[in-house]
């Protein structure tokens, strides 16, 4: 699963042949950390005005090409170790990949990288604001050597980008995979 197939049809005769392109569907997490409940309603001029609530809608809407191929779960929790506790159910349950926004954990949390890095499972870290053009803690992710890729500085869009990345990560992942 998760490459494309040619499947064959018809009588055999030159022509017939129809190619149908069949793919995993993934189970994603969308996992977001401290203080993000209220994205939308505080330091709207760093974060934006996207609200947390409305990232299920806007995934679905700017994916459509993809709606059918995958299956989202979210999570939002402000304690480290509520994080680290679903980042271990997923695992334990094949989730085939995440986008996660560690919010301040990025930055402080060894706890959070270490699981990140022991389950493996594959995620784009995400974050809404150019983390790069805050202040200078904000430069060091602690997370970001286990993942993917980061986006960063597109506001609620960084999520969008995220999970095309990830899906197009898998897609790739898949086939090579398969290839071997």
């Amino acid at each position: 699963m998760g490459k494309a197939e040619s499947q064959r049809a018809g009588n055999g005769s030159i022509g017939d042949e129809i190619t149908m392109n069949t793919f995993s569907v993934y189970q994603i997490i969308v996992v977001n950390g401290p203080n993000l409940r209220f994205v939308g309603q505080r330091d709207t001029k760093v974060y934006g005005d996207g609200k947390i609530v409305d990232i299920p809608d806007i995934l679905y809407k700017n994916n459509k090409n993809l709606s059918s191929r995958i299956n989202l779960d979210f999570f939002q929790a402000n304690g480290e170790g509520e994080i680290i506790d679903r980042l271990e159910k997923a695992w334990q349950s094949g989730i085939s990949g995440m986008v996660i926004n560690p919010g301040a954990y990025t930055h402080t949390s060894l706890a959070l990288a270490d699981c990140l890095g022991w389950i493996a499972v594959p995620f784009v870290e995400v974050h809404l604001s150019n983390v790069w053009s805050r202040n200078k803690i904000r430069h060091q992710s602690l997370t970001a050597v286990h993942s993917i890729g980061i986006i960063a500085g597109f506001g609620i869009m960084s999520y969008v980008y995220g999970l095309q990345a990830l899906v197009d990560f898998l897609d790739k992942s898949s086939n090579t995979r398969e290839d071997k």
